[in-house]
């Protein structure tokens, strides 16, 4: 594999925007007669593709996203890598494009956090953000799975995503996903129809939305980006059962086998939105939060359905903030991984 030399990074690891700065360098790989070739780590630079290229036309973009994180002995964690490949050749396989190598994503994304290890610094708020992504670059018109692709790894640095509350607004003219549909793949075509619900959801002043399925429009599915969960009396950890309309996410898996080691009731099912609302309703404690690499959990301040706002439960003794000290103790070395999910790397 061709790479380039590593330098420390000349960056404010104190002031920046999440999405906007990326590491030095990038991983890429093409594919090409039926196999991927040409792997090398080389400068972020941009990439030239011809108009034609048919993931401007057809959809058959696929992305992951995962992160670095420094140990207290040093070293740096690349958590739960093998999950995310996984979870990658599931969408890939969803949107018709070629599988990678088990060597290809976790050596080359390995390697390539090894020449920037310099980014991944030993503070409890910050970690390096790493996201994979294949995108069609056959040049043809016309319906059909691509031929050709190109394999490409970027970095981006990373604290808080959401740094307060979120005050949340149950979508009920759009859906995200259909049964029979692509909703369990991470593909493009996901996020961009989500995008004018959120935009007009955040014009009434609301941080995010709650999906509901497609079918009734009576049952939680996910909350924007993130999967979401839910705490109720009784210590019971509650969460929409996985469907192939709602991504299998691995922090929302992380969190609950965490939750099970620590005496909570795990329920996978069925969550009605009304359940949830007469819950609030009848003053029963509602821990509300969601759950993703990106964001980690973002705890949910209020519902809005149908016009009327449900407060959940927020002060500091609430469970979910438990459950995050308890993973990312995991992530930082400071509590034992008994799952096998940490990938080390010599610091």
């Amino acid at each position: 594999m061709n790479h380039t030399e590593t330098r420390k990074p000349d960056f404010d690891f104190d002031n920046f925007t999440f999405g906007i700065q990326s590491t030095d360098r990038m991983l890429l790989a093409s594919y090409q007669q039926g196999e991927w070739s040409d792997y090398k780590i080389a400068p972020v630079q941009s990439i030239s593709l011809s108009p034609l290229a048919m993931c401007f036309h057809y959809g058959q973009t696929v992305f992951e996203g995962l992160k670095a994180f420094r140990m207290k002995d040093g070293n740096i964690n690349i958590f739960r890598m093998e999950s995310h490949w996984k979870r990658m050749n599931r969408s890939l396989e969803r949107m018709a494009m070629p599988p990678l190598s088990r060597s290809l994503f976790m050596d080359g994304i390995a390697e390539l956090i090894k020449m920037e290890a310099d980014w991944v610094i030993d503070d409890p708020d910050y970690s390096l953000y790493i996201r994979p992504f294949v995108i069609a670059t056959e040049k043809k018109l016309g319906v059909d799975a691509s031929k050709e692709y190109l394999f490409m790894v970027v970095l981006s640095p990373m604290r808080a995503y959401y740094n307060k509350p979120l005050h949340v607004k149950v979508e009920t003219e759009y859906i995200r996903s259909a049964p029979g549909g692509a909703g369990a793949a991470k593909n493009g075509g996901n996020y961009g129809a989500s995008l004018l619900p959120q935009i007009n959801a955040k014009k009434e002043g609301f941080d995010q939305i709650i999906w509901l399925d497609a079918r009734e429009k009576k049952y939680i599915e996910e909350s924007g980006t993130m999967n979401i969960l839910f705490i109720l009396e009784g210590k019971r950890l509650v969460t929409p059962a996985l469907s192939d309309s709602i991504l299998d996410g691995i922090t929302r898996d992380s969190l609950l086998k965490l939750a099970g080691e620590a005496g909570f009731l795990v329920e996978e099912r069925p969550v009605a939105i009304e359940e949830i609302t007469a819950r609030i309703e009848q003053g029963e404690r509602v821990e509300a939060f969601g759950a993703g690499t990106a964001a980690v959990i973002s705890p949910i301040e209020s519902i809005n359905y149908r016009g009327k706002s449900f407060a959940t439960y927020l002060k500091s003794d609430a469970e979910m903030y438990r459950l995050k000290d308890m993973l990312t103790d995991v992530r930082k070395g400071l509590k034992a991984d008994n799952y096998g999910w940490n990938q080390l790397l010599d610091g």
